[in-house]
């Protein structure tokens, strides 16, 4: 069994930049400190540390100790608090990842059941879909959500299921959407300025398929990450864009956005991915019930 007490000296010692420092921190003896990571080196049987200046430094094999021990010791930090909200039953707490790409506002229709929860803590992460799964994985997010299903690995034990297939309209200030416009589509799309989700959306490479078949070379003048944000420069007269109809009630709060057109044969998937925890977590529970109960709808 691997001596966690050592491996926390070894930690602190890292995050310190050397013995004496971390001697300071844990009030202890530098030979007590040093004694200890030697004894993790002797049981793991590489050297984690070198000589560096005044300090020490990683070696290749304490670079991949150092790696695992910071998940394991960050986990551990978040673990009394979590602890004394479930004793004390007051906080409801709930972390979801939002997959680079996904539409934002799609993604708050989806949440929205869980929202009105009575001393909701809604923790929200954005980053690449790889990263996020190995944060569900260690059990960091409760939840999700991606334009993609997991990919099929046993060690993660992850499962996916597709939420949304929503289709996909366009909008656009009332200045640049008016009769004509909306007769014309989606050819008026060629004489449009045109705001478009970045690359790496799944719904980006949906969209350039659908332009083909239309015949359409739109001018784009715009490229967001965030959903939310492109309804908002569009909003302020940049040029029109598409949005899946679940994220399209909240264009509603954005005054002077006009439904210019639907995109025929577009949609926006979107993808929920739980690990055997989340399974059983009861917001998502609920989120994934009225999500499963509009589909049906």
């Amino acid at each position: 069994m691997l001596n966690y007490r050592h491996l926390h000296y070894f930690w602190v010692v890292t995050k310190e930049g050397g013995f004496a420092r971390a001697a300071e921190r844990l009030d202890m003896a530098v030979q007590t400190i040093s004694a200890q990571v030697r004894e993790l080196e002797k049981a793991l049987g590489h050297q984690l540390l070198k000589p560096s200046g005044r300090g020490v430094a990683l070696t290749e094999a304490g670079q991949a100790a150092f790696a695992r021990a910071e998940e394991i010791f960050q986990l551990g930090q978040v673990i009394p608090d979590e602890v004394r909200e479930a004793a004390s039953g007051k906080v409801a707490r709930l972390a979801v990842g939002f997959s680079d790409g996904i539409s934002k506002l799609a993604a708050h229709a989806l949440l929205e059941p869980v929202l009105a929860t009575a001393n909701l803590r809604l923790v929200c992460h954005e980053g690449e879909f790889e990263q996020l799964l190995g944060e569900l994985a260690l059990h960091h997010l409760d939840l999700v959500l991606a334009g993609q299903a997991a990919p099929r690995n046993p060690n993660l034990r992850l499962s996916s299921e597709r939420l949304v297939d929503a289709p996909v309209e366009w909008y656009g200030p009332v200045r640049m959407v008016g009769k004509t416009e909306r007769d014309r589509f989606p050819q008026s799309l060629n004489d449009l300025p045109v705001l478009l989700p970045t690359g790496h959306s799944t719904l980006r490479t949906t969209l350039e398929h659908w332009f083909e078949t239309q015949g359409l070379r739109p001018r784009i003048v715009g490229e967001f990450e965030d959903s939310a944000l492109l309804a908002v420069f569009a909003a302020r007269g940049l040029g029109v864009f598409p949005v899946s109809r679940l994220g399209a009630d909240d264009i509603g709060l954005m005054r002077g956005l006009r439904l210019l057109g639907s995109a025929e044969g577009v949609k926006e998937e979107i993808h929920a991915i739980r690990s055997r925890r989340g399974q059983h977590h009861p917001l998502v529970q609920k989120m994934m019930a009225a999500a499963a109960a509009g589909t049906d709808g």
